[in-house]
């Protein structure tokens, strides 16, 4: 049989493409809120309502996905991932009321929530420590090209055709992706048919850091989840995720009604304002993967990489989003949110490889789940917070987002500890 050189990089632009498909289903209804609000006679609190539907289907879909990837695998996984919100956001377009929209939401969200501690397993399977970063940066750069190509694209088929329509049609796009996923992922790499030797043994060679390569893989300690949650580096990953996420997904969910409420938009408006953000962010996915695996390579440890570069994407942040409070005009706003947005996805895509960093084996799955459910609680409460303190300024929107992330770096230097595999004590 043929050989696939570089398969890895294959596998990573499917999982990739379908966080592109992912962010293009769930953007299409803050995109499209104006109208659809206008059509239906809803309002912010509405809307904040149907997102937490959503929020609370995706807290429960975090940790149930990264126990179903860890049983049935990454193939299967994915396959009933995107199965789940394909069908759900076609449905959003016989969605009539609060609470019709809000049970299709809640679907979408539980099949989305699978594409994280999915992501994680595949880049934990396929690709050696130094170069996980890099593979996390891909994964998170698709979040950000979906999010910058789906305001402008929803924004034409929302003139074009109105916002059932459109719905249906970006349903498609998963449907479509499932294809080659099912052609290309047959296994891990340890037994897949196309891997050449050399990638099969570079993968799984690398798969410690290089000061552990000499222990056998009967020493791999892989806990049970009452056994991760006795760690308080697994507490470190949980509460920075709890703390920091809520940061990406006050502009995600909320850019554009700001953009409406701020500066007057309407939808065609948002669609070409509102991209600006994630191309930033997308950039800040690649450079955080690559700045880390540059100095891997020149010999830092995980633990002085890691922590130096998501200290550096956090300190990125912080001045913007005390700027962007101010801003005077919206290029002057979507700039400096892009700013944020870059510094996010710099520590973002290092802090979700810390599951792989401390664990190994069915529990990566399982952390990486519970750590997004955590991150999903902090922005289901951010999410009923700013309708709340936006009704006259955003000026405490930003505000908020600036204290959230240094609670996010002390959870890091309280609890963390030093980022390097850990050893099953002789008690468990």
């Amino acid at each position: 049989m043929k050989k696939v050189k570089g398969l890895r990089w294959l596998v990573v632009s499917l999982v990739g493409l379908a966080t592109v498909i992912n962010y293009i289903d769930r953007n299409a209804l803050a995109v499209m809120w104006p109208g659809i609000a206008e059509d239906l006679g809803m309002g912010k609190e509405d809307y904040a309502l149907i997102l937490s539907f959503f929020m609370i289907a995706y807290a429960i879909g975090q940790t149930a996905f990264g126990k179903i990837f860890d049983q049935v695998g990454t193939r299967v996984g994915f396959l009933l991932s995107i199965l789940i919100w394909s069908a759900s956001i076609a449905l959003h377009a016989v969605a009539k009321s609060v609470l019709s929209f809000g049970i299709f939401r809640f679907t979408l969200g539980f099949g989305e929530a699978g594409n994280w501690p999915g992501a994680t397993k595949s880049n934990a399977e396929w690709f050696p420590v130094k170069e996980r970063a890099l593979a996390q940066g891909i994964f998170n750069s698709g979040a950000s090209l979906g999010a910058v190509i789906s305001a402008p694209i929803i924004a034409w088929l929302y003139v074009s055709i109105g916002w059932q329509a459109t719905f249906v049609l970006v349903a498609a796009l998963g449907l479509i992706w499932i294809i080659p996923w099912l052609i290309v992922y047959k296994s891990s790499p340890d037994t897949h048919p196309w891997i050449t030797e050399e990638e099969r043994a570079y993968i799984l060679k690398g798969q410690k850091p290089e000061q552990e390569a000499s222990v056998s893989a009967k020493d791999d300690y892989a806990p049970s989840l009452s056994q991760l949650l006795k760690h308080r580096q697994s507490w470190a990953v949980i509460l920075m995720r709890f703390f920091i996420d809520p940061v990406w997904w006050l502009f995600v969910s909320w850019l554009p009604i700001y953009l409406a409420d701020q500066f007057g938009f309407d939808v065609k408006q948002i669609g070409l304002f509102a991209w600006v953000p994630y191309v930033g962010a997308a950039m800040g996915s690649l450079f955080g993967g690559w700045l880390v695996g540059v100095w891997l390579r020149k010999g830092w440890s995980v633990n002085k990489a890691r922590k130096s570069i998501i200290y550096l994407g956090c300190l990125i942040m912080l001045p913007p989003l005390v700027m962007t409070a101010y801003a005077a005009t919206p290029l002057i706003a979507v700039l400096l949110i892009a700013v944020i947005l870059f510094g996010f996805q710099v520590a973002i895509g290092n802090i979700q490889t810390l599951p792989s960093d401390y664990f190994s084996g069915k529990s990566v799955g399982s952390l990486a789940g519970v750590s997004g459910s955590a991150a999903v609680l902090g922005v289901l409460i951010t999410t009923w917070i700013v309708p709340v303190i936006t009704v006259t300024s955003y000026v405490p929107f930003f505000v908020l987002g600036a204290a959230l992330v240094p609670m996010a770096l002390l959870s890091l230097g309280l609890l963390g500890g030093k980022i390097t595999p850990i050893k099953k004590s002789v008690s468990q």
